[in-house]
């Protein structure tokens, strides 16, 4: 009885805190994510109830792009590039004799968890660029309109006694331009996506 006892005292229940229609997000994915990001951001992870309410809405969103990604069989992007990710991030962040290995001990996460984050940076930017940006239109007018409004007053007040070109901020402009509109593309596509879905926050994970 004593050993039965002690086993049951052993066993450790992974509570659901978000139900994603037929996937779930359990309360250590919730950890984990915040722990994460807080590492790649370089700030202390924030375990507060808004942090991870605020958390779990952007796991949401990976669970419906990834099932996204599914269903399209969409290509991951190559090892290589989340090599090139973590070297560089290692590069700026702990160079060599830095102490990578107790900053990670310290926040409680894995390496392998962290190429895991890259790796989903890497496929949403390449999920964007494929399935929205190619759809975005921007117009002369529209680069005329934004060099008047936002980059010319910001230039000249850097620069006074400098000619400002539209031509010189051209291709800038229009790089920016459809980033916006394809993150507005994307914003529309979630929550379209959240409406079709069954999405069930279990308030108690969020205490």
């Amino acid at each position: 009885m004593g050993a039965c006892v002690a086993l049951a005292g052993a066993e450790v229940i992974d509570r659901i805190a978000v139900s994603v229609g037929n996937a779930v997000i359990t309360a250590s994915d919730l950890d984990r994510e915040i722990r994460v990001t807080a590492f790649l951001n370089g700030v202390k992870p924030d375990f507060s109830s808004a942090a991870k309410r605020a958390t779990a809405d952007r796991m949401v969103e990976q669970k419906l792009v990834r099932r996204e990604l599914e269903l399209s069989r969409f290509p991951a992007p190559d090892a290589s590039a989340v090599e090139a990710e973590w070297n560089e991030f290692r590069k700026q962040r702990y160079p060599e004799g830095s102490p990578l290995e107790r900053a990670l001990a310290e926040y409680g996460i894995t390496e392998q968890e962290v190429k895991d984050a890259l790796l989903w940076q890497l496929t949403l930017l390449r999920f964007i660029e494929i399935r929205f940006r190619p759809g975005v239109q921007v117009s002369d007018s529209d680069i005329e309109e934004y060099f008047e409004k936002d980059v010319r007053p910001a230039a000249e007040a850097s620069r006074p006694s400098q000619s400002t070109s539209l031509e010189d901020y051209r291709d800038r402009i229009r790089e920016t331009l459809t980033g916006q509109r394809a993150d507005v593309e994307l914003d529309n596509w979630l929550k379209e996506a959240r409406q079709r879905t069954e999405i069930v926050f279990h308030e108690e994970v969020f205490q």
